[in-house]
């Protein structure tokens, strides 16, 4: 802000100039002191000059006794998880009330590398939200697998220097910090060096593990699974943010361990959120209804998903309705469901009774375009051979990202290798390469999935985004894998040898070039053959859980392209177990 433009601000507030838009007969949540208090919101080249008093506009919008409350702010989500792209994604974040997310590009970062941060900070110019990015700290996640590319220390110091990002994204290569690994350091230095927080990602770690990795200056987490852990994070300084995501929904279980004295440090965030329950559910306003549902005050919720937010990552500007800030404001009728009427982003009405009010355009894609090619693939790269009938397999935990490890009995065929037997819930899993043509296969198995016919394969598989596929027979599981690679990137079901329902995701493989809406209505169809075709269980979400499996940075059980990982010891395991 220049000379001329404070002094303009300050002649809107003091009431010797009208100011651009005047919010009249207003209820203003104050967070600063969790109360409700009245008067006007007098806002001038998208700051607010004043509230309170009696203010002339240019433009004045009555509300009626309506209540107004600051921008509700995201601060950790993976955009790609929607299934769309940022233009898309802001449209459906802003009639939900959500002014300014602060997004991890790791996904399309690990297929595209630093193209793929360019494109999305692209695709994000002419959003009618803020989003605002963070560097992908860990592509690959680990060095147990192959992603689509590699960022190094020395690439993430100039958008840095630039301030194209915030700071560092989720670690989630908390053994690197905690066990000191050169290169995971050298990361590190780079944001304490230029002054950026560093995001946490730290399932299950405890202990003097734990105080290494805050030591190292990462400020908050978001993968508590229970109130032990979240109180433990607290007590070391750390933020907490209360997840709701579309698998991982740990908020109701949280909010137990939220009091009067350390709500200050708990925020509201949602991680991995697909299109689809952005539509059915909302975004962030729907953690504040779960919020006020669970008997917590709806101040302390609003303070949750506004200053909370702000202080946390450091956005000075935003959070709070008040002089000097920017004027990001949503309107709604009362405390309890939150359903947001109006968006405004710096003063602009940009949202409206669910319907946004920003011409959509959107970046090309072409840099970023799926890309899916194997080496060497074939049906029989898909063999299991077993030592024993006891085994180690991947189980699937409801509403989780961890998983465990089941150890099971199967059944084997005459060769010694792995039968599918539609009495015990184990199918199989696979993950072929598909970046560089390494022609790499691992092949493991899955419990609890619930599949009892066919195979799915999809090229979302956090966060190396190889293909995964998971099937009750070789044949339609090779099959499957064959078509994602016609298609270039999605998802396709397969069915004694035929593609019974397919999901393209041209841009990165990640994400598709519809609307929310369309893509809802594709994922349905998905969901709907998967259970009734596949019969893949109704208590998980058939593409979401699937794509978590190759995440090997959350424990217990997961698979990449090099092999089955026990993530509590980082190191290769055997599916058999010998007996």
């Amino acid at each position: 802000m220049n000379k001329a433009s404070l002094k303009h601000l300050i002649d809107v507030a003091a009431g010797r100039t009208s100011a651009d838009v005047v919010i009249k007969n207003a209820r203003i949540v104050d967070v600063y002191q969790g109360q409700l208090i009245e008067g006007d919101i007098a806002i001038t080249e998208g700051v607010i000059a004043g509230i309170g008093g009696d203010y002339e506009g240019k433009e004045v919008h009555d509300l009626a006794g309506k209540i107004v409350a600051p921008g509700l702010i995201e601060p950790h989500i993976h955009v790609e998880s929607s299934y769309v792209t940022p233009e898309e994604f802001a449209r459906v974040l802003a009639i939900h009330g959500t002014t300014t997310a602060l997004a991890d590009p790791h996904e399309i970062a690990n297929v595209a590398g630093m193209n793929g941060l360019s494109y999305m900070i692209d695709a994000s110019q002419n959003a009618g939200i803020d989003i605002r990015y963070m560097m992908p700290s860990c592509v690959p996640a680990t060095n147990m697998e192959n992603s689509g590319a590699v960022i190094t220390a020395q690439d993430m110091v100039q958008p840095i220097i630039d301030g194209q990002v915030d700071g560092l994204a989720e670690f989630m290569n908390f053994p690197g910090i905690i066990n000191n690994q050169d290169s995971v350091i050298d990361k590190v230095m780079v944001a304490r060096e230029h002054d950026k927080r560093i995001d946490g990602h730290s399932p299950m770690v405890t202990g003097k593990d734990l105080n290494a990795y805050i030591v190292a200056g990462v400020e908050n987490d978001h993968e508590c699974t229970t109130i032990e852990e979240m109180h433990e994070r607290l007590s070391r300084g750390m933020y907490v943010f209360l997840r709701e995501g579309s698998v991982t929904q740990n908020l109701r279980m949280l909010l137990k361990g939220v009091t009067s004295s350390n709500n200050r440090r708990c925020l509201l965030s949602g991680d991995d959120v697909q299109a689809k329950t952005l539509l059915e559910l909302g975004h962030l306003d729907n953690s504040l209804r779960i919020c006020v549902e669970e008997g917590l005050d709806p101040m302390t919720t609003i303070q949750m998903a506004t200053i909370n937010t702000a202080e946390a990552t450091r956005l000075r500007d935003r959070g709070a309705i008040a002089p000097g800030l920017r004027a990001d404001l949503i309107v709604f009728d009362n405390l309890e469901d939150f359903t947001v009427q109006r968006t405004y982003v710096e003063g602009e009405l940009v949202a409206k009774d669910g319907e946004y009010l920003v011409p959509i355009q959107r970046a090309n894609y072409e840099v970023v375009e799926s890309s899916v090619k194997y080496k060497d693939f074939s049906e029989e790269r898909l063999v299991l051979p077993l030592e024993s009938d006891t085994v180690r397999a991947i189980e699937v935990v409801e509403q989780e990202v961890i998983t465990n490890e089941a150890i099971i009995q199967v059944d084997r065929d005459a060769d010694g290798n792995f039968k599918y037997n539609p009495d015990i819930p184990v199918v199989k899993i696979a993950v072929i390469e598909r970046h560089h043509l390494t022609g790499n296969v691992s092949v493991a198995l899955l419990k609890d999935y619930g599949m009892k016919y066919g195979a799915i394969a999809q090229s979302i598989a956090h966060d190396n985004h190889n293909v995964v596929v998971a099937g009750t027979n070789d044949s339609d599981m090779a099959f499957a894998v064959k078509e994602l690679e016609r298609l270039q990137g999605g998802v396709v079901l397969v069915k004694d040898g035929q593609v019974i329902a397919d999901f393209p995701l041209p841009v990165g493989g990640l994400m598709s070039d519809l609307t929310a809406e369309e893509v809802m209505a594709q994922q349905d169809a998905i969901n709907k053959v998967a259970h009734e075709k596949l019969e893949i269980s109704h208590r998980v979400d058939p593409i979401m859980t699937l794509s978590f499996m190759p995440l090997s940075v959350i424990p217990a059980l997961k698979i990449t392209d090099m092999g089955l990982i026990d993530v509590t010891k980082f190191e290769f395991v055997p599916v058999s177990i010998s007996e």
